[in-house]
């Protein structure tokens, strides 16, 4: 009798956690790695890929996120290179009837893709395992229909390789993110496009835009690298040590665990909100099933006091600094007071490299006023400082110190942008075009610069030209390095032409 009991019990809980699992379609497995270690990742992944039931097979491309590399300047915004070789390491091992394993990014900033993948160290492993690699601004882009009736635009850019993927996998670094809170899976995916598609609704409309390239294709495995994780920053974040890989099927469950375990609520990163909106995952933990050694409590605990920097940059630019901020409404209703993804925030990294170079930069260099939005009033610069009147939707009329300004807008929404028609964003074309518009006002109390946005290295040059201080952009650890891969990634862009 007690043995039939102890069967009907154990019955009973086999289909009770059934049903747990059926309302938990989706599962996420945090597991403990604290160091670097390529057979450790691996070993990790293999067994991570098991739980999962992934199978890698057919045409098989790996994005990691080489937004910059740089083991001085810029040691912690990237994908490690061990990380890339444990996870490549697994799909060796378990890959099935594979026509292709190949590797692929766009880097951010303009700089070209093969200056980041030398200094983040990708060459040795993708030599070691054989791998394709796509540099995407070398090939060509196609556009890619869009259905989701809640999308910006009826179509997209994507480079050709990805269209021709048959499993992607997504490799992330965890870092905090000073626009978007985060940048996890959903995210990596700006680094599916070109700069001249990849800035177009980079503004008010980013997190819209994440939301929209997640329909272009979808992982079949994420693996996020948070053996250290950066926080505050994007580009130069501080390392934290976090000590855990993450892995998932789906970008919207992996992105709603990575929320939680630095005690963020996941309608705060709105790219997140927004896709799992239109379908493409959960964002809440109730249809997730966590997995693996590594408890979400633990995390939380553990990661309580990791920083985030989403702050305004007429707060952020405050006390002490030479470099303060004037800012006006901005032209969508649904971000009128602030452009998060637009050209504040391209302030805002662009200073973090300068202040990463020379930390008291914002006291040292000159007096500048940045402006940016829709400014009414009078500006009352101090005797010897400077303004800039920043990105498209800028405009002011009124004087400075005496001297009539009219600064008009020029901003177009995004039903206005025609995709079919971007500008060259060449890194080249863009600082010389830049260098000489310095150049022409430098004697004036202000400067307008155009662009919706103005990226990061424009607001370096410009900054660096009225402030006075060092121009990152011709630093002598990359200005040769970055050169060499300028034309060669202009070589391999005219052969591609022709394929």
């Amino acid at each position: 009798m007690i043995s039939r009991n102890v069967f009907h019990i154990a019955y009973t809980l086999k289909i009770i956690k059934s049903l747990l699992q059926m309302e938990k379609p989706y599962k996420v497995i945090l597991r403990r790695c604290d160091q670097y270690n390529v057979d450790q990742i691996a070993a990790i992944v293999i067994e991570g890929m098991e739980e999962l039931g992934v199978k890698p097979s057919g045409k098989v491309l790996l994005k990691p996120n080489a937004v910059i590399a740089h083991k001085e300047l810029f040691p912690h915004a990237f994908t490690r290179k061990e990380f890339l070789d444990g996870v490549i390491t697994a799909v060796k091992a378990l890959v099935e009837d594979s026509a292709e394993i190949a590797i692929g990014e766009r880097s951010g900033l303009t700089i070209p893709t093969r200056f980041s993948f030398k200094f983040a160290g990708y060459p040795a492993v993708i030599k070691k395992h054989k791998l394709k690699t796509y540099y995407f601004e070398e090939v060509k882009h196609l556009p890619v229909k869009l259905d989701n009736p809640a999308a910006l635009r009826k179509q997209v850019f994507i480079p050709k390789p990805i269209t021709e993927t048959d499993f992607l996998i997504n490799l992330p670094k965890f870092k905090s993110h000073p626009w978007s809170w985060l940048t996890l899976s959903l995210k990596n995916y700006i680094g599916l496009q070109d700069d001249r598609h990849r800035l177009v609704d980079h503004n008010a409309f980013l997190e819209h835009k994440i939301a929209d390239l997640q329909e272009v294709i979808q992982p079949k495995f994420i693996a996020i690298d948070a053996i250290i994780a950066g926080e505050k920053t994007m580009l130069t974040p501080d390392p934290f040590p976090m000590g855990v890989i993450v892995m998932g099927t789906n970008s919207c469950a992996v992105d709603t665990v990575g929320c939680y375990m630095v005690n963020l609520v996941p309608d705060q990163v709105l790219h997140l909100k927004y896709s799992s909106e239109r379908g493409y995952g959960p964002k809440s933990l109730d249809k997730i099933d966590i997995g693996g050694d590594y408890s979400l409590d633990e995390l939380q605990e553990k990661n309580k006091n990791f920083q985030f920097c989403v702050e305004r940059i007429d707060k952020f630019f405050s006390n002490g600094s030479n470099l303060k901020c004037t800012v006006g409404l901005f032209p969508e209703n649904h971000s009128k007071d602030y452009c998060w993804g637009g050209c504040p925030g391209a302030l805002q990294e662009a200073m973090n490299i300068a202040k990463s170079i020379q930390p008291s930069v914002l006291t040292d260099m000159k007096k500048v006023r940045y402006v940016v939005g829709e400014v009414q009033g009078e500006l009352d610069l101090e005797e010897d400082e400077k303004a800039i009147f920043a990105g498209d939707c800028t405009s002011y009329v009124g004087k400075i110190n005496g001297l009539n300004v009219n600064i008009k807008s020029n901003y177009r929404t995004s039903k206005e942008v025609d995709e079919t028609k971007t500008r060259s964003n060449d890194l080249l074309k863009k600082t010389f075009q830049t260098l000489i518009h310095i150049n022409k006002n430098r004697n004036k109390r202000y400067i307008h610069v155009k662009g919706c946005p103005v990226n990061v290295p424009e607001h370096i040059h410009f900054l660096s030209g009225l402030g006075g201080f060092k121009n990152f952009n011709f630093d002598r650890r990359i200005l040769l390095p970055i050169n060499i891969a300028y034309w060669n990634m202009r070589f391999h862009r005219f052969l591609n032409l022709w394929k």
